[in-house]
């Protein structure tokens, strides 16, 4: 793979979490989906795994914000790289803004598995643990 191509995947990777990161915290349970393959995993510490449009929709739709809210994902590293395939690593600190200010609520890790469909990068497994 050229050094071109490595950056441009890079760049679409760092382009899909980022994505996912504003519409989740922005309520967009539809633009979230569509970052997904049809077939995805979502994994979440202490959940059976969401798997496909329909349940990630349900689980994005149970998870729309009611107060201001911030995903800080941080420290990406495309782990590995192909033209269509990729996998990537990212630090997450989950804020919420209540009464008193903004608080950290988790901090986490993401590890991402990613696929080219059609042009575009989707997400096609994300595995989500907590740091305690």
């Amino acid at each position: 793979m050229s050094e071109s191509t490595q950056a441009w995947v890079v760049a679409g990777v760092r382009a899909v979490i980022g994505a996912h990161t504003q519409a989740q915290d922005a309520g967009r349970t539809d633009v979230v989906v569509a970052l997904y393959t049809p077939d995805a995993v979502l994994e979440l510490p202490g959940m059976d795994p969401v798997q496909g449009h329909d349940a990630l929709r349900a689980a994005f739709k149970g998870w729309v914000p009611t107060q201001p809210q911030l995903h800080l994902v941080t420290n990406t590293v495309v782990t590995s790289a192909a033209d269509d395939e990729a996998t990537a690593s990212s630090d997450v600190v989950f804020l919420q803004r209540g009464e008193s200010g903004w608080t950290v609520q988790v901090v986490g890790h993401y590890d991402d598995a990613l696929r080219r469909v059609d042009g575009a990068w989707l997400l096609r497994h994300r595995a989500t643990t907590y740091q305690v």
